[in-house]
Parts: C-alpha cells; structure tokens; sequence
C-alpha cells in the first residue's frame, strides 16, 4: 500500500491544495471553478479529498461564502508557499513570476474605463502572466466578498471579514455642451438650475447613499435621460439632452463640456478597495490594488491643477 501511494502522481495532492486556495480567496466554488476551468463539482470533489488527507475540515460554510476554519488557516500558509515556488519556476524573474495567475476585479462603469483598464493595461505589460477578469457594476459594498478578489466601491465602506484602502478621491460636478447652453440658457446661480433637465441615475434603483446625496443641494430639475450607468449620463450630456451630474476625472477631459457653477456646487467622493483578507494576501491581488492605486494618484494630481 506504501508503494502505491508513493507512485501517485503529484498533481492529486497538488490540485486540490490549490483548489483550496482559489476557493479560500473567492470564497464560492463556483468563482473557483470559473478561474480554474473546470466545474464545480470536480472543486467541491477536490475539497473533499483534502479535508480527508487532513483529517478536519479546512472550509465552513456562512452567509457570507466559504471561510478558512483554523485548520484552513494553517494550510492556506502550505498553498501560498507552494503557490510562490511553482510561480518562481515559471516567471521571467522573481518578481514577474509572482504576478501571475487570475484576479478577478468588480468596479463601477466610469472607474473600469477611466481608471482600471489603464492600469491593468500597464500591470499586464510588466506582468505577462496576469490575466484579469473585470466586472462593472455600480452598487454599495457588500457584506460578502465572495466571488471577486477585489471589489472598487463608491465611499468608505462598512464590512466586515474584509479590508478596505482607499484608491482614490474624486468629485461630481454639473456640466453641459456650449449648444446646450445657447438654446437653454447659461444657469447663473444654482437656484436657476430648475427648469434644466438633469441627467444623472435612475433613483429608484439608485442603492449607494453617497451618490444619492448628490442632488440634495440642488433645485428640483426636470428628469433628463436617467440611467444605471454613469457613461450614458456622460453621452446623454454630450449629446445636448440636459445638464449632466458627472465625475470630475471623466468629464474634465471630455472637450465638448463645460463645467457649470463650479465655485458653488461640488459632491466630494471616493473610490474605495474592499477585499477579503486571504484575496489580498495574494502578490496579484496587491500588484492589481497598488497599480490602480498608483493611476489613482496621478489622476487627482491632474484634477488639481
């Protein structure tokens, strides 16, 4: 019996350490399954035959997804290191090996196209074995974190079993096109908002308070193109339908647009990082965060100005 376990391949311990470690960090078998390309029973089997090895269980099961037991713990430090020999092996160099493998990313529309796309763009080109996978969405932060190794979300968030750090500040501002302005007239004071059509979300659905908050300074206005995503709102006020309530970093650099009542009315925000803790342990993860981050910080340089 010695011998044929000895003449097992290494791949059947192997994988599952390494299932494991995907599922400890997505906290679902199915992000797992998804990243590892291969269905979630064949994650749930691999599972399995670990916390057998092992004796105990290495996963529990909570509301919030999958968590690492105590047992867990001890054997995520196992899979990290292996994760960190067998990247060493297959990099073009000791840092470029460690930056490898999948991060899975969940970010408003206007931050992935502005900010996130960018910043991986250049990550990537540094780190040839990276490969992200981005989810836009707007929406507040949630109490799970499962499913993405990182979440981009709208204000400082309030979680728990998870990190957040911040990635960058930036604010909502109003602005229209010089036609729009001629044919509708050139508001002087925030009062003379009302009566302009406002583009901005669709309120009933609008679930983050930071950006619901947005339009309390403001005169009721005529409803323009409403809609969940912030990039239509962009092009509903290019486009000439209304006055657009947008980010700064987007809206600033769009050349047809002219900021209105600056001195008066500005939304401060922020871009907050959300993570679980064994996501962010990971050197892709921390390579991802640090260069939007990075992008971050050069951006509010440029709005400063």
């Amino acid at each position: 019996m010695r011998d044929q376990q000895a003449a097992e391949p290494p791949h059947q311990h192997l994988e599952p350490l390494m299932t494991f470690l995907h599922v400890a960090r997505l906290g679902r078998y199915t992000a797992a399954a998804d990243v590892l390309r291969v269905n979630h029973s064949t994650v749930s089997r691999r599972i399995a035959a670990l916390e057998r090895s092992l004796g105990g269980r290495v996963l529990a099961r909570t509301p919030s997804g999958w968590e690492v037991t105590a047992l867990g713990q001890r054997v995520l430090a196992a899979a990290e290191r292996v994760e960190d020999a067998l990247a060493s092996l297959s990099g073009d160099g000791e840092q470029a090996g460690r930056i490898s493998g999948v991060v899975r990313l969940g970010s408003p529309d206007a931050f992935a196209v502005h900010v996130a796309t960018p910043a991986l763009a250049a990550l990537q080109r540094a780190s040839p074995n990276l490969a992200v996978e981005l989810i836009s969405a707007t929406q507040r932060a949630r109490q799970t974190r499962s499913g993405l190794d990182l979440e981009i979300v709208v204000g400082r968030p309030q979680v728990h079993r998870a990190q957040a750090e911040l990635v960058m500040d930036y604010a909502l501002g109003l602005y229209a096109t010089e036609d729009y302005l001629q044919r509708h007239g050139r508001p002087r004071s925030i009062a003379e908002l009302a009566g302009h059509r406002l583009n901005y979300y669709v309120e009933a659905v609008l679930t983050i308070d930071d950006l619901d908050r947005a339009t309390e300074a403001l005169p009721a206005m005529r409803r323009g193109i409403a809609s969940t995503n912030v990039l239509s709102h962009v092009t509903a006020t290019t486009a000439g339908a209304g006055v657009g309530l947008l980010p700064n970093y987007v809206a600033d650099h769009e050349p047809r647009l002219r900021r209105l009542l600056a001195e008066e009315y500005a939304h401060d925000l922020s871009y907050w990082a959300v993570g679980r803790q064994e996501a962010l342990r990971n050197p892709a993860v921390q390579a991802v965060y640090a260069a939007l981050r990075q992008r971050g910080q050069r951006m509010e340089d440029e709005l400063s100005r």
